[in-house]
């Protein structure tokens, strides 16, 4: 709606019906369109001259691998650097109006209350000033780059040029870089652009090739409920996922996801889309749920989109990103079974994720083509993605939201500690810029507590499997899933404190028979704190690194800090890849064992591929959204505003003892959030150059990652209401979808 229709609405609703009111109205709609003519998305930012002399530095924009250690030397000047993106922002007064626009979609008091914009509605209210575009692009063709394409809404430019133009344009130079003995190419400092541009240049999306990172970690010897010589195992499949959720009577009543469409986004096709229609049968989910449907597009748009096939192994050690694919599309269908499953990927430029490019063009492209839940299982810390990606992400969700797209992104897999990738933690406290924004839900992840507490599996899982292969029974207590040696279930678990299990040899022995609880590896949680702004310490959020303000939606939540800034993640499933024994079976055919493949999708699932991680809750979660969305009838944009008035109403002040996960019944309750009060997800770390980050070590060599590296205060715990490792917690899904608003 503009800013005509809005005011015109308004004087409509105050019926005025006399003469001097109407002549007031007239003034006021006349008024209104002279300012519209100079709307916040028209007016220019760009006032001066060009100057190719006074240069503005784009701070944050340099990768943390991009050292001296990794340094190999300057590429050639004709090395290629295909389809970079210029990210370009709105004015102030824009970004404001946005800002209360969006408000205004979840206030069922305001005038605007879900009247979603189709893109052209948005680019029109809320892009570029077309005069700042046609200036930007002016300069990239005066310094020979080619511009392929502008979005719609002016945001973002594609262009393509060579190492040699981009030192020229951008005063940087592209250098070849070995990380971990893996060949890479990044930009060596910040890029600089002429100071008249600044207002309207946040800076280039990436000037590398550091990909971002699917959040899904394989588990090494899958196979689905069964016993042997270590014990007994559980794979979860659909229909446990039915069970433990209670998706089961909301399918019964008639919500299956029908007519609803959920998106993944990726930057590869699938191996096989027999794999997902494998995954349906054997699973029970085709004969029942007819109507789902799986399909795979390359959307098209300003943004050179290519198809991309598939692409066999990723830049990724361990799997490639069809992996991720597969748990993306056959998870969602477990969640939604009757919905429209739409893979939508764009080839990898060597500078751009493919998944961002398929986003952009989904939300630009027709309005009848919007998906109404979108999930993306990829994620990199904030300070590693750099202030322009992150506002890369920001933007593109900002636009799904008026459209009434619901986002879901997988919170990350690395504990508290994302810039370090599931390694050590030596960069400190980070979350993922993919997932921290304030206009997507972010999902975290869980384990199963029971082998923890030591209570009998057979309280919560069936001896036998059903002709579906599902075993369990209800519920089940949950934990936060953490892998580390710092959580304190496993050390309580081993009889050890979380230090002194780091720095036993029995872990950090490379022989050691606990040698893999030396990684930061769980669901990921934190504050913002480098969405903006640059690190002083590349990888780490200090500087004038800053995070995402706290919306609205989550102050007050019971439990969640006055940090002033946006916390994630907001809900959580469970994500575990067999810590705790128990994880998710997928079909996943793709032989190559270098991709982490090798697997059969024939017989029993007790010979399939097994994976955990945020990028299987992410889906699932999208899938129960869509869910809702069927039995109310509309999209919802971003549903964090009624999640957390959810939230509210049953945590009050003081948190719901009766819907604690471990004491709640846990077959028939009115709960429509689990609390998880136990558990945490700290991750192990250690000095970086002599130096602790965010970690207390008590003198030893590795520590815990801390909110103070002299005092131990582990980076997180859990607690009554919400809290950084679980959010609000899971869902019960029948509860969820009923008692929405």
């Amino acid at each position: 709606m503009s800013s005509v229709e809005y005011l015109r609405e308004k004087v409509q609703m105050k019926h005025l019906n006399c003469a001097v009111c109407l002549v007031s109205a007239i003034a006021l709609l006349a008024s209104t369109t002279t300012v519209n003519a100079q709307s916040a998305s028209t007016v220019p930012t760009i006032r001066e001259a060009i100057d190719e002399s006074r240069l503005v530095t784009l701070e944050g924009n340099t990768r943390p691998e991009a050292t001296a250690a990794n340094d190999l030397g300057l590429v050639a000047d004709g090395f290629p650097l295909d389809h970079m993106q210029l990210q370009l922002k709105r004015s102030p007064e824009s970004e404001a109006a946005l800002a209360q626009y969006i408000s205004e979609l979840s206030n069922p008091q305001s005038p605007n209350y879900h009247k979603w914009l189709t893109p052209a509605q948005f680019a029109a209210d809320f892009g570029v000033a077309a005069s700042d575009v046609d200036k930007v692009t002016a300069w990239l063709t005066a310094h020979g780059f080619t511009v392929s394409g502008v979005a719609p809404t002016g945001l973002a430019i594609d262009f393509s040029g060579t190492a040699g133009q981009v030192r020229s344009a951008f005063h940087t130079e592209i250098h070849n870089l070995s990380v971990g003995g893996a060949a890479h190419f990044a930009n060596i400092s910040d890029p600089k652009v002429p100071a008249a541009l600044a207002p309207a240049v946040a800076g280039i999306v990436s000037l590398h090739n550091f990909h971002p990172k699917s959040q899904s970690i394989a588990k090494k010897h899958p196979d689905y409920t069964f016993t042997n010589s270590n014990g007994t195992f559980h794979g979860l499949v659909a229909g446990d996922i039915a069970t433990i959720y209670n998706l089961t009577p909301v399918f019964n009543a008639g919500y299956t996801g029908k007519g609803q469409s959920i998106m993944v986004v990726e930057d590869t096709y699938l191996y096989s889309t027999g794999d997902w229609t494998v995954f349906r049968k054997t699973f029970g989910l085709a004969r029942p749920y007819p109507y789902g449907t799986l399909s795979q597009v390359s959307p098209a748009g300003a943004i050179t989109c290519t198809n991309p096939g598939f692409q066999g192994v990723s830049s990724d050690p361990g799997y490639g990103d069809d992996g991720e694919a597969i748990i993306d599309v056959e998870w969602a269908s477990a969640a939604a079974p009757n919905a429209a499953i739409i893979l939508a990927a764009c080839t990898d430029t060597n500078t751009t994720f493919g998944g961002l490019i398929a986003l952009e063009n989904t939300l630009n492209g027709p309005a009848g083509s919007l998906p109404s839940v979108v999930s993306i299982s990829y994620g990199e810390s904030e300070p590693s993605n750099g202030a322009a990606a992150n506002l890369a992400y920001s933007t593109a969700y900002q636009q799904a939201v008026t459209e009434g797209v619901s986002i879901f992104v997988s919170s990350g897999d690395e504990d508290a500690a994302s810039s370090d990738n599931g390694a050590v933690a030596t960069h400190g406290i980070t979350v993922s810029g993919f997932t921290s924004t304030p206009y997507n839900v972010s999902v975290g992840g869980l384990d199963f507590g029971y082998t923890a507490d030591s209570v009998d599996p057979s309280t919560y899982w069936s001896a036998t499997n059903s002709n579906t292969y599902a075993s369990a029974l209800s519920y089940i207590q949950e934990i936060p899933w953490n892998n580390s040696c710092a959580g304190g279930l496993v050390a309580s678990f081993l009889g050890i404190t979380p230090i002194g299990l780091c720095n036993n040899s029995a872990v950090t022995s490379s022989t050691g028979v606990f040698h893999f609880l030396q990684d930061a590896v769980g669901g990921s949680g934190g504050p913002s704190n480098c969405a903006t702004g640059i690190a002083a310490t590349r990888g780490v959020a200090n500087g004038t690194c800053a995070g995402y303000p706290k919306p609205a939606f989550q102050s007050g939540l019971f439990g969640n800090p006055a940090d002033g800034v946006r916390d994630i993640p907001d809900v959580s499933l469970f994500a575990s890849n067999g810590f705790w024994d128990a994880y998710y079976v997928v079909c996943w055919s793709n032989p190559d064992t270098n991709a982490g493949g090798g697997f059969t999708c024939t017989g029993a699932p007790s010979t399939w591929a097994g994976f955990g991680g945020t990028s299987v809750s992410s889906p699932i979660m999208a899938g129960i959204q869509a869910l809702i969305n069927q039995k109310t009838g509309s999209r919802w944009g971003n549903p964090n505003t009624v999640y957390y008035s959810l939230a509210n109403t049953e945590y009050g002040v003081s948190g719901s003892a009766a819907c604690n996960s471990n004491t709640v019944d846990k077959t028939s309750n009115s709960c429509i959030f689990y609390d998880i009060t136990q558990g945490d997800n700290d991750a192990v770390c250690k000095a970086r150059s002599g130096t602790f980050i965010d970690c207390y070590s008590a003198g030893n060599t590795y520590g815990i990652l801390s909110t103070s590296s002299t005092a131990s205060q582990p980076a997180y715990l859990t607690n009554v209401g919400w809290d950084f490792p679980t959010g609000i917690g899971s869902v019960n899904a029948y509860n969820l979808v009923m008692n929405w608003p």
